[in-house]
């Protein structure tokens, strides 16, 4: 039998430039791949995360997308959400000549819609809309939270919360005072394993107010070793979290909507901004959208056996 043949493509998302922001592969046509199959690819591509394209199960809808982590396949993912969506444009899956195009993507955790602009028939801006956000109760006091990341407990933040914030994916979130804090933390595994898994999550995202580009909003760093994933230079599904958690919280004001920049990655080497708009009626947040640009980085075939 011959082999199959899987087309992917690799992009940067979250970055206007090659070698920035967070990789993503990109499989163009993953029917009548197993579940096993999609997760060793995943494996195999050592990314933080890997889409398939499949149609959609419902007519009403685009397509259909899985995304995988090298660890285990994910509910909904800002970078892969996003990255698989300016792939479907380039590519010529999605129409590509208008100004504005609005995706409708199934995702484990439901339909996310996608509003794509355009500039010169490419897309510019990508935006996803997230589920709206559940908060939990505060969950670690910073004592505990400064042992997980190896500082002194007056690097932790304790005017504010310590508390697990989902909009589809939950995030434990933990402020940290200063960039000073943020460049010596040290993530450590085995307590979060200890004082997170009662709570469900025990990836982190860690932030402060403190930040190092003009006109960033917030400074963060994520960590799931549990994803196969020590730390990851852009998460789009904790960013809009972390956006609902700063207004939550009245660090950022929305009248009644607040636009947030969130630098990611530099730690890394791989800067990051992930745009984050959060709107409000009253004291209830109404939407939460997550959006950023992507470079294409290149193409490349797997062999499967048949």
């Amino acid at each position: 039998m011959s082999a199959r043949q899987l087309q992917y493509r690799i992009v940067d998302v979250f970055t206007d430039r090659m070698f920035g922001g967070n990789p993503l592969a990109v499989f163009l046509d993953a029917r009548g791949l197993a579940d096993t199959e999609m997760q060793s690819l995943a494996k195999e591509m050592n990314l933080s995360e890997s889409t398939f394209i499949f149609p959609a199960d419902d007519p009403a809808n685009d397509f259909k997308v899985r995304i995988f982590t090298p660890g285990r396949e994910l509910p909904m993912a800002g970078h892969p959400t996003i990255g698989t969506s300016f792939v479907l444009a380039r590519e010529g899956l999605a129409p590509r000549d208008r100004e504005e195009l609005i995706l409708r993507l199934e995702e484990k955790v439901g339909v996310i819609p996608v509003r794509m602009q355009f500039e010169n028939g490419a897309p510019k801006m990508i935006w996803m809309t997230q589920p709206l956000p559940t908060f939990s109760e505060p969950i670690l006091d910073p004592t505990l939270a400064a042992e997980m990341l190896n500082l002194d407990e007056r690097d932790v933040d304790a005017e504010l919360p310590i508390q697990i914030v989902s909009c589809g994916v939950p995030y434990p979130i933990i402020p940290v005072r200063s960039l000073s804090a943020m460049r010596r933390l040290q993530f450590r595994t085995d307590v979060a394993r200890r004082e997170l898994a009662q709570f469900g999550p025990t990836e982190a995202l860690v932030f402060t107010r403190e930040v190092e580009n003009p006109g960033s909003s917030v400074h963060s760093r994520m960590f799931a070793p549990e994803f196969g994933i020590l730390e990851d230079p852009a998460t789009g599904s904790a960013a809009g979290p972390l956006g609902a958690y700063l207004v939550k919280h009245q660090v950022i004001s929305a009248n009644p909507t607040a636009l947030i920049l969130n630098e990611q990655g530099i730690e890394m080497g791989r800067p990051s901004f992930l745009h984050v708009r959060i709107t409000t009626a009253g004291t209830e947040i109404t939407e939460v959208q997550v959006g950023g640009a992507a470079v294409f980085v290149g193409a490349g075939e797997i062999s499967l056996p048949a």
